[in-house]
């Protein structure tokens, strides 16, 4: 079974927008968590634009369901991992300008420094995971540098089922999902877990779900969006829903 991560960092951001106390992202946890959410992602930023500090501490402590931290694999954010411990720490690119992650993380040209980096988080007991394009190249050097998870950048893929008129029958959107599966395989060649994400929402996550092996998806805006209007639990409920009815297809069945 597909495991659903939700990421909550825009909870944070409404709160952030006012500088005060709500939305308070632990009823956000855990009101995924009662939606049938497996685990919850949060990105603590080097410019705090919505995750605080405090926020990684309280989520470590309080939430029953697996902590995924995003972070920029800079001495700073390793360090603060090491100390906090969340279950699974993910190294994604970051960029101050940009609204939100633009890319796969660059493994092949920063393998002396990451193999450092996973080393380091793995002393202190936490699973490493690593944001990438969906290439053969990154999906190597993942596995050079010692990383237990590769998650897949689904962006792309996105784009292409937007621009297609979410057509999952395209000839734009099948060769996405082609590169994701080939991916993927490789991912599971090298004996690492294959995860997805970025971009994912309610029309474009089931061809997503029905690829072969894949364990986790990562999916945070379109639910925080739809929770606007029915609620967080309800929404986590509905995506957990879309998930299983993809995973319950014929691989390659359109969803």
């Amino acid at each position: 079974m597909i495991e659903l991560g939700v990421n909550i960092d825009h909870v944070a951001t409404i709160r952030q927008a006012r500088c005060t106390y709500e939305p308070d992202p632990v009823w956000a946890a855990v009101e995924a968590h009662l939606g049938g959410a497996d685990g919850i992602t949060i990105h603590l930023r080097e410019d705090r634009r919505h995750i605080q500090d405090a926020d990684v501490e309280k989520l470590r402590d309080l939430a029953q369901i697996k902590l995924n931290l995003e972070l920029a694999a800079t001495d700073e954010m390793i360090a603060i991992a090491c100390r906090v411990k969340p279950q699974m720490a993910m190294l994604v690119p970051e960029g101050r300008h940009e609204v939100t992650t633009e890319g796969g993380l660059d493994v092949v040209a920063q393998e002396a420094r990451l193999r450092q980096v996973v080393a380091r988080l793995a002393d202190a007991g936490i699973v490493s995971s690593v944001f990438i394009n969906a290439e053969q190249a990154q999906v190597e050097a993942a596995a050079r540098i010692g990383a237990r998870v590769c998650e897949l950048h689904t962006g792309p893929y996105a784009h292409a089922f937007y621009t297609q008129g979410r057509d999952p029958e395209s000839a734009a959107v099948l060769a996405e999902i082609d590169r994701l599966r080939l991916a993927g395989e490789a991912v599971r060649q090298l004996a690492m877990r294959f995860n997805a994400g970025h971009a994912l929402n309610y029309f474009n996550v089931q061809p997503v779900a029905q690829l072969a092996g894949i364990r986790e998806l990562h999916i945070g805006h379109a639910i925080i969006s739809r929770a606007i209007f029915v609620g967080l639990r309800e929404a986590v409920r509905e995506m957990k829903r879309l998930i299983r009815e993809a995973q319950a297809q014929p691989p390659g069945a359109t969803p």
